[in-house]
């Protein structure tokens, strides 16, 4: 590698758009598109990374936040620099760290971290100096939330592709929630492993229903189930709920995680690398939760192949991971915008095998970003 600076000429923000195969169901209602950008930095001397932001709504605004007030701090500058980067990018605004703003640096993150894999020829798992995995656990999510009937072909046909564990979405009302926690333990016995998201749905009582009905059918996690600035509400939870709390989605950066974490009220943490600031920020919340004994579990959802093989990277170096969100909606951002087959596809048993190639390992198919561009 050489010592020279990498110079960044040009950072070009990508914003997409995509009509979802299957609509996603979950307690905010029903899913049929959604949005992202995909960031692309290009140096002097030729090399190219990628990244994603999770811009799910409105991506053009996400785009135009990039290219006005990210790229200046960075046109000229060294991409290996990418702590004095994601600094730099992070005065852009001011206010306290969350939003567009995080989910915007984290798309440059993951692109400067790919072309400092691919300047090192090194895939960014082992660039990042950690486990050294070559194949990590993952799940399948998920069971919508919808009726019987659609709920017990979701789940046969996860079975049918060979996932051991396997992610249902729960929404109110309770009663019929706990019915389907009940109805997929008995389809699927005592052998798949399962657990729950209910994004946001309960308020605590509730949740403490559910979890009951969670604990009764041996689930191995509950997910969301109270809005994330409810943290009070969350070590109340944890107190009378004997299933394990899984949360973190919705944190952009660590300090909002290290209240829940330092107290161990949440034993899963779920941060989602094109929301939470990339392999930069998204590195220090897995570190801090391992330095408290909880485990690292990487959130996918609707996002696209860059993202999921972003945590597939991530999830390969940090000691305390325990298993991927293997997002199984097949949609055009997993599908088509990269030489790389989604992991719902490539999983064998439950397990994905982590890209060896330089930087993230992928290839972008620039016709599939033309096809998908925002209108």
């Amino acid at each position: 590698m050489t010592s020279e600076p990498i110079e960044i000429v040009d950072v070009i923000a990508h914003p997409l758009q995509q009509s979802l195969p299957i609509p996603t169901v979950t307690s905010w209602g029903t899913y049929t598109t959604v949005g992202m950008v995909l960031v692309e930095v290009r140096t002097r001397d030729g090399l190219v990374g990628v990244g994603e932001t999770l811009g799910r709504f409105a991506p053009k605004a996400y785009a135009e936040l990039i290219h006005s007030a990210l790229r200046p701090r960075l046109i000229g500058q060294d991409a290996r620099n990418i702590a004095a980067l994601w600094a730099s990018m992070r005065r852009a605004l001011s206010g306290r760290s969350g939003g567009m703003l995080i989910e915007a640096i984290a798309g440059v993150d993951i692109a400067l971290w790919d072309i400092a894999g691919k300047a090192a020829g090194q895939p960014i798992s082992k660039l990042l100096g950690g486990m050294g995995r070559e194949q990590i656990d993952v799940y399948a999510a998920a069971v919508n939330w919808g009726s019987d009937e659609q709920a017990d072909r979701e789940l046969q046909r996860y079975l049918d592709e060979g996932f051991t564990n396997i992610k249902v979405k729960l929404a109110n009302p309770v009663p019929e929630a706990c019915k389907r926690v009940e109805r997929m333990r008995q389809r699927v016995g005592d052998q798949i492993g399962l657990c729950v998201d209910a994004n946001w749905a309960y308020e605590l009582d509730e949740a403490l229903e559910i979890g009951r009905a969670l604990s009764d059918n041996g689930y191995f996690w509950f997910e969301e189930p109270l809005a994330p600035e409810n943290e009070q509400g969350y070590e109340e939870l944890r107190k009378r709920c004997s299933v394990p709390l899984a949360a973190g989605e919705s944190n952009y950066t660590l300090d909002q995680a290290t209240r829940l974490l330092s107290s161990r009220t949440l034993s899963i943490l779920q941060p989602d690398i094109a929301r939470s600031g990339g392999f930069t920020e998204t590195r220090r919340m897995a570190d801090y939760a391992a330095a408290h004994g909880v485990a690292y579990a990487p959130h996918i959802g609707m996002s696209g192949i860059i993202c999921e093989t972003a945590s597939v990277h991530l999830a390969a170096a940090v000691p305390n991971f325990k298993i991927l969100e293997c997002e199984c909606d097949r949609s055009p951002f997993k599908t088509l915008l990269a030489d790389l087959e989604p992991g719902c596809l490539r999983q064998k048993n439950g397990v994905l095998d982590v890209p060896q190639g330089p930087g993230l390992g992928i290839e972008i198919n620039w016709d599939a970003v033309k096809t998908l561009r925002a209108v």
